[in-house]
């Protein structure tokens, strides 16, 4: 993400050390972006919660699904790691990636065709966002998570950044039960590819302020491609990849349109002098266009 370079102090940006005429007027220049002095730089605190509960769900999987004492009612192998007791793993064969039976999750809440469209189980879209197939998925999301997140919400706050992880990991749900009819689908990784899509159009609609513009859309783009081409191995969702990408690229155009640059100077200017523009014309123009996208999706 942008702006690695500055650092937070007392809720505000500071200054980089290498001035220039611009921040002789009031803003801070950084290699990838130019930000105002006056822009506050948030504290992460909801993205690490949303790791916690992740985790603490998981807990709960493992203690429900408490493998020795259905182990006798299954014929695939010996639980992993015997020795966590009601919290070891089912055996491999069945899940090679240290977690619950399948059993477990759909009685949990896993996506799933039948339960959401035959039986009405609505919830099951956002229930899913919640559980983990095991210790090497739960693993591999929470640290996108956290690289991913905890950015995005110092540099726009937890309410857009809630908003945007919640709603995409619905999408993701939404075109996954769509498409998959034949297996369950867990995990948070609609929601990060929202995270993901809203980088994306984050950047788009604030191409202005970028002063190193193809090497962050490069460097996001492939992010992106090496994401999206995981999801062509087998057991991997990737229509809630999509969906949730999808969801957050339009989400990134409404909740994350910066103040054109020189904006902020509208307040040192003297009565009667014509200001700037909050926005450019274009992203007005991609608000709307998304509002009307994600209203008609």
């Amino acid at each position: 993400m942008p702006g690695d370079d500055i650092e937070s102090s007392g809720g505000r940006v500071k200054r980089n050390s290498n001035t220039n005429n611009d921040t002789s007027r009031g803003y801070a220049s950084s290699s990838a972006y130019l930000i105002e002095d006056a822009e506050t730089q948030w504290t992460s605190w909801l993205v690490p919660m949303f790791v916690v509960a992740n985790v603490a769900v998981f807990i709960v999987v493992m203690y429900v699904n408490n493998c020795p004492k259905h182990r006798h009612t299954r014929h695939v192998g010996k639980c992993v790691a015997r020795f966590l007791g009601r919290f070891s793993f089912e055996p491999l064969r069945e899940n090679p990636l240290f977690g619950p039976s399948s059993s477990t999750l759909k009685n949990l809440g896993a996506l799933e065709w039948t339960k959401v469209v035959l039986n009405h189980q609505g919830w099951r879209l956002v229930t899913c966002i919640w559980l983990h197939a095991g210790v090497i998925h739960l693993l591999a999301n929470m640290l996108s998570l956290v690289f991913i997140g905890i950015r995005l919400e110092q540099q726009f706050g937890f309410v857009r950044v809630g908003i945007l992880y919640l709603l995409s990991g619905f999408g993701g749900s939404v075109l996954s039960v769509l498409f998959v009819r034949n297996s369950i689908s867990v995990g948070a990784s609609g929601a990060l590819f929202g995270l993901l899509g809203a980088m994306l159009s984050e950047l788009i609609t604030n191409w202005t302020i970028y002063s190193s513009k193809a090497a962050a859309l490069l460097t996001l783009l492939v992010i992106i491609a090496i994401n999206l081409a995981i999801g062509i191995l087998p057991h991997v969702d990737n229509f809630a990849h999509i969906g949730g990408f999808l969801t957050g690229f339009l989400l990134g155009f409404v909740l994350l349109p910066r103040p054109q640059f020189g904006w902020s100077e509208h307040w040192n200017l003297p009565a009667g002098t014509r200001s700037k523009s909050e926005y450019k014309p274009y992203q007005y123009v991609l608000w709307f266009v998304s509002v009307v996208l994600l209203i008609v999706g």
